[in-house]
C-alpha cells in the first residue's frame, strides 16, 4: 500500500510560487513571441478598425525579436502591400501605432488631391475614407518619396484624420511588433459590444 505524503503548508505555498512562475514565463514568451492584444483607441483606421475594437496581433509574421528591444535577430517575412501593422511611434517609443502598409522598399510614394500614387499609379483601395473636401498640403499633396531599404510607408486608412508617414516618415522594419490578424472582441463599455465585428479576419 502506498504512502501518503502530506505536504507542510510552506511546502504547499512554495508549489504555488512555481507554478505562478511557469504560467508567467509561458505568457511572457507568447506575448513576446507568437501573439499580442491591442486594443484600438482612435479613429485613424476607420472604417477597417474602431474604437474599442480589439484585436490579435502576430509577433512572428516579419521577424522574432529580442523582447522589448527593437532588434531583429532574423526575418521571416516582409510587410507586403495592404498589411495593418503595429509599430513604435517614431516621436514617441513609449506609444504603439497602428496603420496600414502602402508602400515597400523601392516605392516611389506620392499623393495628389487626396489620391495615393504608387510607382506613378494610382493605388486601388476601396477601405479608405475621407470626410474633409479641403484639400490639405502634406495630408492631401505629398511627396514623391522613394520607400528606403529595410523600411515601410504607412498611413491610416481615415486619410483626413491620421498621422503617418507623410508626417513622420518611414518605418524601420525591424521596429515592427507585427501584423494584425483578427478582431476578437469590439466594445467602447461593456453593455456595448458590436458583436458583428467580433471575428473578422484583417486585410
Amino acid at each position: 500500500m502506498a504512502e501518503i505524503v502530506y505536504k507542510t503548508n510552506l511546502q504547499t505555498f512554495i508549489d504555488f510560487i512555481k507554478i505562478i512562475i511557469a504560467a508567467l514565463f509561458i505568457a511572457l514568451l507568447i506575448r513576446s513571441f507568437i501573439i499580442q492584444p491591442y486594443i484600438i483607441p482612435s479613429e485613424s483606421m476607420l472604417n477597417t478598425l474602431q474604437i474599442g475594437d480589439r484585436l490579435f496581433v502576430t509577433k512572428f509574421s516579419y521577424g522574432i525579436h529580442i523582447p522589448f528591444v527593437e532588434k531583429e535577430l532574423f526575418s521571416t517575412g516582409e510587410p507586403e502591400i495592404g498589411d495593418i501593422i503595429v509599430f513604435p511611434y517614431p516621436l514617441d517609443k513609449s506609444q504603439d501605432y497602428i496603420k496600414r502598409v502602402v508602400g515597400v522598399p523601392g516605392d516611389v510614394i506620392e499623393v495628389r488631391d487626396k489620391q495615393l500614387y504608387r510607382n506613378g499609379q494610382p493605388a486601388q483601395e476601396e477601405y479608405i475614407i475621407h470626410k474633409d473636401k479641403l484639400v490639405v498640403p502634406t495630408r492631401d499633396t505629398y511627396g514623391p518619396v522613394t520607400v528606403p531599404a529595410g523600411h515601410v510607408f504607412v498611413m491610416g486608412d481615415n486619410r483626413d484624420n491620421s498621422q503617418d508617414s507623410r508626417y513622420w516618415g518611414f518605418v524601420d522594419k525591424q521596429t515592427i511588433h507585427g501584423k494584425a490578424l483578427i478582431i476578437y472582441w469590439s466594445s467602447t463599455r461593456f453593455v456595448d459590444v458590436k458583436w458583428d465585428r467580433i471575428g473578422t479576419w484583417l486585410r
